[in-house]
């Protein structure tokens, strides 16, 4: 069994409530937490926090206008810059 760090494995908990794990990190997440304890009481917090926030956050949504207003903005923060590739010269 790999020996993961406590932190490495704190870092990672919200991928693993989320399900954006792969297979191998979520059975290495899952057997470090069945055996340290620590890390497993933490998940425990941040699994009845994810699901307190959903309970209470679950239903909302989004004003209308704020998608529209929210894809101007990145729009015009967004800076595109044009590079030109020169070719061989066709004189």
């Amino acid at each position: 069994m790999e020996n993961l760090d406590c932190s490495a494995v704190l870092a990672d908990v919200w991928l693993l409530l989320d399900n954006e794990c792969d297979q191998d990190v979520r059975a290495r997440l899952t057997a470090h937490l069945q055996t340290c304890q620590q890390c497993f009481e933490h998940y425990g917090i941040e699994k009845q926090l994810k699901a307190l926030i959903n309970r209470k956050c679950g239903g909302d949504q989004a004003p209308a206008g704020l998608r529209e207003r929210l894809t101007v903005q990145i729009r015009q923060s967004v800076t595109i810059t044009e590079t030109q590739i020169d070719g061989p010269d066709r004189t």
